[in-house]
């Protein structure tokens, strides 16, 4: 069979735009649409897409999540021609392109791809193809204008193979941002922090991103999304279905920016503020000190304190855990040491958690805090004694 010649692209938002424009310039019949209705210009479009389909030898998916793939194919499936391949390069779940390839059958290929804007306009994108050989070999000459084709078994393995590579991607916009709030609280200027940085192992995203990183806030706010935050915390959602705790969805899609921002915002937003921050600092005085008036300034009335004590669990009242401490530092204080490790907000409540080297003894604290009456207190603590 031959290589198709008119191409449908559904879905012009910024990947599908930089796609369709790629394929028009390596000369292609593209015809476009797009459920928001705006259009790129760079291509023809028709406002219905079975128009499209109906005159096209492969119909590209390039659509932002699951259900609008279905919507769309349900809607065009009457004007699929015979042969016509349906090629979905969205980011969706596995079950739902495990259920697209049932129902479409040999004619659909399942392509995600790794790579945004830059990547489509420029044919380097990766792609993550999981299709029947002959459709695969009728479509490699459209694949390969894109990027570098990679031959997957299977539907589903394609999609779940994407979503954890989208998860990589959130684990390194967290550590860069982590390491710029490190940097931030010493000091050190902006653009030397992103100098070191790229010598580093996140020097190729500092490098793309560095617009957004830029102590210029004006700039970043005006520069156009290539990946924006809203579309990996949707990915991330997905990967729910592994019942695998994934705290960087969590981190980005709480981040206080527009969703439509690109990703590398998330790394350049401030820490946590103080408030939230000062009960924890109680707690490691009330240990510096010895003086158990910190710990009540820390902890509400209520608060319970649990945990392991001599191989017996035990769960104290505040009034009880204040009782443990004689109002003087510990003999060895000079060699102690405490580390804020990590604190999640989620509006009025957050998880906390601490280190403590004392003595022969690690202890790891888990904190859960609250906001009443204004400030933030521990409702709880359960630790973790390693001697």
């Amino acid at each position: 069979m031959t290589a198709p010649h008119t191409i449908a692209v559904l879905g012009l938002g910024r990947l599908g735009a930089a796609i369709a424009t790629r394929l028009a310039n390596h000369d292609w019949d593209v015809v476009g649409w797009t459920r928001s209705g705006r259009t790129t210009g760079a291509v023809e479009t028709t406002g219905d897409p079975n128009d499209a389909v109906a005159k096209a030898d492969l119909v590209l998916l390039a659509l932002f999540d699951g259900r609008a793939c279905q919507q769309v194919v349900d809607h065009v499936r009457d004007s699929l021609r015979t042969n016509t391949i349906v090629l979905n390069t969205s980011t969706i779940a596995s079950v739902e392109a495990a259920r697209l390839a049932r129902q479409l059958g040999p004619s659909y290929i399942h392509a995600p791809v790794l790579g945004s804007v830059p990547a489509a306009a420029a044919g380097v994108l990766q792609i993550l193809a999981a299709a029947d050989r002959e459709a695969l070999e009728r479509t490699r000459p459209v694949l390969e204008v894109l990027g570098t084709v990679r031959h997957v078994e299977d539907a589903a393995t394609a999609a779940a193979l994407k979503l954890v590579a989208n998860n990589s991607l959130a684990g390194a916009v967290l550590a860069l941002r982590d390491s710029l709030r490190q940097a931030d609280a010493l000091g050190l200027p902006r653009a030397q922090v992103l100098d070191a940085l790229e010598l580093g192992q996140l020097g190729g995203l500092v490098d793309r991103k560095r617009t957004f990183l830029a102590d210029q806030p004006t700039r970043a706010a005006t520069a156009a999304a290539e990946f924006t935050i809203g579309a990996p915390a949707k990915d991330m959602a997905l990967l729910a279905a592994s019942n695998t705790p994934l705290p960087s969805a969590a981190d980005l899609a709480g981040t206080p920016v527009s969703p439509e921002a690109d990703i590398a915002v998330a790394a350049a937003v401030p820490a946590v503020g103080d408030t939230v921050l000062e009960p924890l600092r109680d707690y490691i005085r009330g240990h510096a000190t010895g003086d158990p008036t910190h710990f009540r300034d820390a902890f509400l009335p209520t608060a319970h304190i649990e945990g392991l004590r001599d191989g017996a669990f035990v769960s104290w009242r505040l009034d009880e855990y204040c009782a443990l401490f004689n109002g003087r530092p510990a003999p060895d204080e000079p060699t102690r040491s405490r580390r804020i490790d990590a604190i999640d907000v989620h509006g009025t409540v957050a998880t906390a958690s601490m280190t403590l080297w004392h003595g022969p003894d690690t202890f790891t604290d888990i904190f859960l805090l609250v906001h009443v009456n204004g400030s933030w207190r521990i409702a709880n603590k359960a630790y973790h004694r390693n001697a």
